[in-house]
């Protein structure tokens, strides 16, 4: 039976339709998801072991939930998606104010109609998508806009006194009844905010004014909170969390791999960008590496947190590089390179949050920093490290390259270098190519190029070689001794590098 054609009391009462609280409703739903193997909860990468049985345990408990971590740990969305273990629709009182359920009225205005019509009180169905509401926690919110207050024109218009409860303007939480409501960034909220929703947690009521009003709502709350805000924002007031049935801890990805799942799902890539511009492992690993060394580098403040959209939008970016050079050129494909990772820098300095010694460097030069780490990192996965080789050079398979830029030679790779000039810029290095081949074989044609690409980009992060910013690419040169030292403290020697780098 099609239960969105009933359409009045009285049908629904023939078919003995019952009412259950959204919380047992999210329950019995989550029951038969996992005896069915059913993910309510697709497209939540990493947290499948951790995270999720946590919530699925709190549902399971009828408990409230607060979801604690840092930025970019998916803590909205995993709220927003407990929408998929809510009944599809709900029937509701036409015309009234609170979601009233046809069979349990709460609000004095659904009282009313039932009053007035009966069995032939109007209902209307309610989707599941219909019935979440958020709200970001700043200080200026009220507890009028949260839970109500009396409202004059109201009154004037009813021509009712204030002493009438059908002069309240109910806030969102009350409008949220049989449904699920988010507070984001809980401890945003001001202190005097956060005790009024003491009575809604615990007894299920709420207190507007001089009023003597009690409304049992029905309402699955999910907070969501970043440690950081518990010392530097604010904090959650112990009684209030002591009501919070679970606490549950998000946490970033753990592996590469699962941080370029996240990456590729999310991001925001065009069908003409996907056919237009060939894509490359390594740059994917290399985009996700530099949010894992972000995350533990002396430069950005831990306690802050690296969002998993810094990846996002730094692949976003690094797939427009691309294609702005491809535009210029006239070109109507190309690949990406090593050299478009830098631009990806304005998607990294607005999503880390420095320490001083970091500040003292400054955001774009720490970018340079991490882009450098991350290189620096991979290269192992790939070719044999060039750290091992400086005290015999004549026996490194680098030589060739080295003694060919110590002679004056100088390599510009350049934003809007075309497609043949770029192939033609690297197979001008001799010995450059043999490496590739010998070390990864399987690598032919635009892949060759690129590690071709990757392995002078690394022996700049080794020391070996200098590599310069110019205003329109990466110029490669020889690394004069008489100017730099190599450095045996690791992150020295990157400073260095990086310093290098600006001149």
């Amino acid at each position: 039976m099609n239960l969105t054609s009933i359409n009045t009391l009285g049908e629904l009462k023939k078919i003995e339709y019952k009412s259950v609280s959204i919380k047992d409703e999210l329950r019995k739903n989550l029951i038969y998801a996992l005896k069915n193997n059913k993910n309510p909860f697709e497209g939540i990468l990493g947290f499948e072991e951790t995270v999720v049985p946590d919530i699925e345990t709190a549902i399971l408990s009828r408990h409230n939930i607060i979801l604690l971590g840092l930025r970019g740990q998916a803590k909205t969305k995993i709220a927003r998606l407990l929408t998929n273990l809510l009944d599809e629709y709900i029937p509701a009182i036409d015309d009234a104010e609170l979601n009233d359920d046809p069979l349990k009225p709460l609000s004095r205005t659904a009282k009313d109609l039932i009053a007035q019509h009966c069995d032939d009180t109007k209902i209307r169905w309610i989707h599941r998508s219909e019935r979440y509401t958020e709200k970001l926690a700043t200080p200026d919110v009220s507890v009028a806009d949260l839970i109500g207050d009396v409202d004059p024109i109201k009154a004037a218009s009813l021509k009712l006194p204030y002493s009438d409860e059908r002069v309240i303007h109910f806030g969102l939480i009350p409008r949220s009844h049989r449904a699920i409501f988010v507070i984001n960034e809980l401890p945003d909220l001001q202190a005097r905010i956060q005790v009024a929703l003491f009575n809604i947690l615990q007894e299920n009521d709420i207190q507007i004014r001089g009023f003597k009003i009690r409304l049992p709502l029905d309402i699955q709350f999910i907070f969501t909170a970043n440690p950081e805000d518990y010392t530097n924002r604010g904090s959650i007031v112990t009684p209030l969390k002591d009501r919070i049935g679970s606490q549950i801890l998000t946490h970033y990805p753990k592996t590469i791999e699962i941080s370029r799942e996240i990456t590729k799902q999310e991001a925001n890539i065009t069908e003409e960008q996907a056919k237009s511009i060939q894509g490359n492992e390594l740059l994917e690993i290399l985009v996700e590496q530099i949010a894992f060394e972000a995350r533990k580098s002396e430069y950005i403040d831990s306690k802050s947190g690296v969002s998993a959209r810094l990846t996002i939008s730094a692949f976003e970016n690094l797939v427009s590089t691309a294609e702005r050079r491809m535009i210029i050129n006239d070109e109507t494909e190309t690949q990406l390179r090593i050299s478009d990772i830098y631009g990806i820098i304005p998607s990294i300095t607005g999503k880390i949050e420095l320490v001083y010694e970091g500040e003292q460097e400054g955001t774009s030069k720490v970018a340079f920093i991490l882009i450098g780490k991350a290189i620096k990192s991979l290269f192992l996965n790939y070719f044999p490290s060039p750290e091992k080789q400086k005290k015999n050079l004549d026996a490194s398979p680098y030589q060739i390259i080295i003694k060919w830029f110590s002679k004056g030679n100088v390599i510009d790779i350049l934003n809007t270098l075309t497609n043949n000039d770029y192939e033609k810029t690297l197979k001008s290095i001799p010995g450059l190519k043999e490496i590739v081949k010998k070390y990864q074989p399987k690598a032919d044609g635009k892949a060759q190029l690129l590690l071709m690409e990757f392995v002078l980009h690394s022996l700049a992060e080794y020391s070996m070689l200098s590599k310069f910013k110019l205003e329109d690419g990466i110029q490669s040169k020889d690394m004069l001794s008489s100017m730099f030292s190599i450095n045996n403290d690791e992150d020295d020697q990157i400073i260095l590098e990086s310093d290098d780098f600006y001149r």
